[in-house]
């Protein structure tokens, strides 16, 4: 934390009870790393999950990695009730997992003002109410399995914890938004919070904003079954591993053409379209010849020489060790026992040019933390039905993470307007049928306006830093440096509006000298070790990550609430701020006790582990019929009453049902279960239907209803999202620049005539 004070972190002063265990600990984490003031509940001798999992002198690395920079209050509830109550009298935010023998009512009568969040595997109502989830499960019940593999093969979990890693960010976003809507109303809130939800919502939503090479096709439209989709990112031997090309746009291939030499073959102009490419498997062979002899760092090097994308696959201990994380200093050396220290991941986020990470050790047992922070003056906003409402945002973000930032705000009230010009419209438009609106930007860009504006045009800039002046948010994803050479350098902007917050997202962060590599998800999957592990176990080469856009949409709530954060600094201190985002280090932040456990070995430490629960994947009656198991070791005893403890005679019995009959009966046995359900079943899916997860949505270049996601979670004050269309490029941009600028009609028709802004017709 050199060069910044923990006064000018975003969060400081607000204090925050953590009484989540396990892996949404980091929801705790992400508020301390910016500044919060975070305690751990937790019963005398510690909670349970201080051993779960590698243990390093009895200290759990998963625990060390998801509470870094708490301090612990040792609570049994009910008997210490009084103090729990004294502790909620004093904080802002409570985070809670059904937490035993605690008096919700109590603790809110004490404090009126206090944001709770609830947070249970499938939310309070519903069926499943009561059921168990695990990382495996929720994939199955959220989508992700069914597309995750090969034709014709099983599906594939992925790896890691990608859905409770995901989820904390989801969840951090919605407190943050609750906490903003009380610092305006003075009036707390109960959040109800499904785990189902949230990490439906922020991995790889069904029904929401999609990567690009979908073509606008959403994933409710795909296939029945797992598709080969490894033609569009394709990976290829080296002389020393892997690497991925994600060739897209002509130029990209223009660039891949040169580097090979120019061969007569692939001359014609139809090599410029990109389904021929991918049909072509001439083009492939010709590829996989041409890398053959290279490195992947010769092939790294040829690639950015020539302006194509490419990454070499790289395994975790090699990525963490590169000259952008080193350079960037992302992990840092953390002590986990006497004597004894190990790397984690320093935080994701750089504010203000200053890497806001680890604060501190994970917390001993046995403490008893009282708050310390000094309380500070808000001056918020006079109150509203929405957190956000009256906040001006200007949305230049493209794609998924782009789209997914600005897109949060304006379910939340904002005034987002989207930033385009006309001659290079974001990328999420395209569809394959040329459809006006694509169903993926309908989804994914509603409640807001568009505006069309020629930033390359000396007025065009001056009415942009216009907008600037007025706007509280600035919302973008380009490659370092995009801005600065449109002239809206960070010292440009705030020389506008010093209120101004910003918030980027880039590949692999703003410095280092990664920071100008092109930054599709499927590369930085390859330099962040995911891909090399998202592979059938004992086939190293059957890559499979090709069907998720992870951490587009996790990276976005990362930004989304970091820029929350400083609006809640600005009304501290007054001034705005500047959050930048690296996707690579999103994806190794969620790998925390994996890198620790990589350190450990690398210095000879012997680490114990207990058993392991194990993810059975249970083939059922019907046609690519699966459900997902997770047997803990106390759920041997109930397995056994229903199939026997053996993997064979369990999939020997859900052979004969079907899987909503296999989940149903290993749930009521208390062991987590969940069956695999595809995309276009999960609005019809009973808890999804209790929660009232999805609505049916409309657009007036659309000519049928379509489903999207409704509302974020269950909340006795945070209204459901608006509905409004999303807009055609510059669909608004009359009316925005009249509004915000006030502009007369005269004016307007000016900028309109010489192109300064364009107007849908």
């Amino acid at each position: 934390m050199a060069g910044m004070t923990s006064t000018d972190l975003p969060l400081a002063g607000v204090r925050v009870l953590d009484a989540v265990p396990g892996p949404l600990g980091a929801i705790g984490r992400f508020f301390g790393e910016l500044g919060a003031e975070v305690i751990r509940i937790e019963p005398r001798g510690g909670g349970a999950d201080r051993t779960a999992g590698a243990t390093l002198d009895g200290i759990g690395l998963a625990f060390a990695a998801a509470n870094l920079g708490k301090r612990v209050a040792t609570i049994d509830l009910p008997a210490d009730a009084a103090r729990f109550v004294a502790l909620a009298r004093e904080a802002d935010i409570l985070l809670e997992a059904r937490l035993p023998g605690l008096d919700l009512d109590a603790v809110r009568a004490a404090n009126p003002a206090l944001v709770v969040v609830s947070i249970s595997d499938f939310g309070e109502q519903g069926p499943w109410r009561d059921w168990r989830a695990s990382d495996a499960v929720l994939h199955a019940l959220t989508g992700g399995l069914s597309r995750s593999g090969l034709p014709g093969r099983p599906p594939l979990l992925p790896p890691g914890e990608l859905t409770f890693q995901t989820a904390a960010p989801q969840i951090a976003w919605l407190a943050l938004a609750a906490f903003i809507a009380r610092l305006r109303t003075g009036k707390g809130d109960r959040l109800e919070v499904a785990l189902l939800e949230a990490a439906m919502q922020a991995l790889d939503p069904g029904y929401g904003l999609s990567g690009s090479a979908q073509s606008g096709v959403p994933l409710w439209k795909m296939a029945r079954g797992r598709t080969d989709e490894r033609h569009r990112y394709p990976i290829f031997r080296c002389a020393d591993g892997f690497v991925r090309l994600c060739v897209l746009a002509p130029r990209q291939w223009r660039g891949m053409f040169r580097w090979m030499g120019e061969p007569p073959e692939f001359a014609g102009p139809e090599w410029e379209k990109l389904p021929t490419r991918y049909r072509s498997a001439a083009l492939l062979e010709a590829f996989a010849r041409f890398l053959a002899p290279m490195t992947r760092a010769e092939v790294e090097a040829g690639a950015v020489a020539h302006g194509v994308p490419a990454a070499g696959l790289l395994d975790v201990s090699e990525a963490i060790a590169t000259p952008q994380m080193v350079a960037r200093h992302a992990f840092a050396p953390v002590e986990v026992a006497p004597g004894v220290s190990l790397p984690f991941p320093n935080g994701v986020v750089d504010i203000d040019g200053t890497r806001a990470g680890i604060r501190g050790p994970a917390p001993a047992p046995g403490g008893d933390a009282r708050f310390e922070s000094a309380r500070p003056a808000f001056d918020a906003p006079s109150p509203a039905d929405m957190p956000f409402a009256g906040l001006k945002v200007l949305d230049m973000g493209v794609i998924v993470v782009g789209g997914d930032t600005g897109r949060l705000f304006a379910d939340l009230g904002a005034e987002v307007v989207k930033v385009e010009n006309g001659a290079f419209p974001d990328g999420q438009r395209q569809s394959r049928d040329n459809a006006p609106v694509s169903l993926t930007f309908a989804a994914g860009h509603r409640n807001k306006r568009g505006l069309a504006i020629d930033l390359r045009s000396a007025r065009g800039k001056a009415l942009f830093l216009d907008l600037v002046a007025r706007a509280d948010v600035l919302c973008s994803n380009f490659k370092p440096g995009t801005l600065a050479s449109l002239g809206f350098d960070a010292e440009t902007l705030a020389a506008a509006n010093p209120r101004l917050v910003t918030v980027d997202s880039s590949a692999f962060g703003p410095t280092g000298p990664w920071s100008g590599r092109l930054g599709y998800g499927p590369l930085v999957r390859c330099s962040a070790g995911l891909t090399k592990q998202w592979v059938y176990p004992g086939e190293p080469e059957s890559f499979s990550d090709t069907i998720t856009v992870y951490p587009d949409h996790v990276a976005a709530r990362i930004g989304a609430c970091t820029a929350a954060a400083l609006l809640i600094r600005r009304m501290r201190t007054g001034r705005g701020g500047i959050a930048s985002i690296s996707q690579a280090e999103v994806m190794l932040a969620q790998k925390g006790a994996e890198i620790a456990a990589l350190g450990a070995e690398a210095a000879g430490l012997r680490l114990e582990t207990d058993e392991m629960a194990e993810d059975w994947l249970l083939p059922c009656a019907g046609d690519d019929e699966y459900c997902v198991a997770t047997i803990r070791a106390a759920d041997r005893a109930a397995l056994a009453g229903i199939v026997g403890e053996e993997r064979a005679a369990a999939e020997q019995w859900a052979a004969r049902h079907s899987p909503e009959e296999v989940m149903a009966q290993l749930q009521a046995a208390g062991v987590p279960a969940g069956m695999m359900v595809r995309v276009t079943d999960m609005p019809d899916s009973p808890q999804y239907r209790a929660l009232g997860t999805f609505r049916p949505a409309t657009h007036p270049l659309i000519a049928a209803p379509f489903t999207v996601e409704g509302r974020a979670t269950r909340s006795e004050r945070l209204p459901d999202p608006d509905q409004r269309p999303a807009p055609r490029i510059g669909e608004d941009s009359a009316a925005v620049v009249a509004d915000w600028l006030g502009l007369d009609e005269a004016a307007v028709a000016a900028l309109l005539a010489d192109g300064i802004i364009e107007q849908a017709a």
